[in-house]
C-alpha cells in the first residue's frame, strides 16, 4: 500500500479544507432538498417528461414524504398500509400501485439519497483527494434526508432503530460503498492492490458516516450532522495515523 498518495482517510492525512472551528458549528435548519449539479445537466439533456409522468412523480415524492413522516411518528410496526393511505387521500389499490409494501416506501426513501450521494462522487473535480470524494459524496446526502433537522433525525432514528428495516439500511449503505469504491479506484495510482484500496477506503468512509449518524442519534438530534460528520472523519484519520 506504500504506493498510494497521504490522501487516504485511513492514512491520518487531516481532511483538505476543513477548518477546525467549522467542526462545531451548526446549522439551523437545513435546506430544502434540490437536484444535484449533475442532475440537472441531465435533465437538459432529456426532453421533459409529459404531464402524466411529471404528475405521477410529485404523487411518488409525496407520497413517500407523508408515509415517512406517519411512520416515524407512530412506528413502523404499528402503522397499517390503511393508515398511510388515508394520510394520503388515496385508496389502499392506488398505494399499492407506487408501493407493494412500507418497506419499499422507505426503501425509495433511501433510494433517492443514494442517487444524490453517486451524482455527487461522478461529479467531483479530477484533482479531488480521496478523503475530499469521500466527505464531498457524504456530506450531500445530509440536506437529502429531509426538509428540516427534526423530520431528518426521526426518519433516520426510523431506519437506523427498525428491526424490520435493517437490511434496507445495510443495502443503503452497500450501494454507497459501491459508489465510492468505484470513483475511488478510477482515480488511484495503478497498483495490483488499486481495487482493494479504494474498497477500504470506502468502507471506512461509509464507517465513518455510520458513526457520526449514531452520535447524532446519542445526542437526540440536537446539533447539526455535517459537523459531527466531519468530526468523526478527523478522528478517524487521526487515530489510523502511522505512529511517526
Amino acid at each position: 500500500m506504500g504506493g498510494y498518495p497521504a490522501g487516504f482517510p485511513f492514512f491520518g492525512v487531516p481532511i483538505r479544507s476543513v477548518r477546525r472551528s467549522v467542526l462545531f458549528e451548526s446549522d439551523p435548519v437545513l435546506p430544502v432538498s434540490r437536484p444535484p449539479v449533475s442532475s440537472l445537466r441531465v435533465a437538459a439533456s432529456v426532453s421533459a417528461p409529459s404531464r402524466r409522468e411529471a404528475r405521477r412523480s410529485e404523487t411518488h415524492a409525496a407520497l413517500i414524504e407523508g408515509a415517512m413522516r406517519l411512520l416515524s411518528t407512530r412506528g413502523f410496526d404499528t402503522t397499517t398500509v390503511d393508515e398511510i393511505a388515508a394520510s394520503a387521500g388515496i385508496s389502499r389499490r392506488t398505494l399499492f400501485r407506487y408501493f407493494p409494501t412500507k418497506a419499499d416506501i422507505v426503501t425509495a426513501w433511501a433510494q433517492n439519497m443514494t442517487d444524490v450521494l453517486t451524482a455527487s462522487v461522478e461529479s467531483c473535480p479530477a484533482d479531488f483527494m480521496p478523503q475530499d470524494i469521500i466527505r464531498t459524496a457524504l456530506e450531500a446526502v445530509v440536506p437529502q434526508m429531509a426538509k428540516n433537522r427534526a423530520e431528518a433525525f426521526a426518519f433516520a432514528c426510523l431506519i437506523e432503530r427498525t428491526p424490520a428495516l435493517l437490511s434496507v439500511s445495510l443495502r443503503k449503505y452497500a450501494r454507497w460503498e459501491d459508489a465510492l469504491a468505484a470513483a475511488l479506484a478510477s482515480r488511484l495510482p495503478s497498483s495490483p492492490d488499486q481495487a482493494l484500496a479504494a474498497r477500504v477506503a470506502a468502507r471506512s468512509g461509509i464507517s465513518a458516516f455510520r458513526t457520526a449518524l449514531d452520535e447524532w442519534i446519542r445526542l437526540k438530534g440536537r446539533p447539526a450532522l455535517v459537523p459531527i460528520l466531519r468530526k468523526v472523519l478527523v478522528l478517524q484519520a487521526g487515530l489510523l495515523a502511522p505512529p511517526g
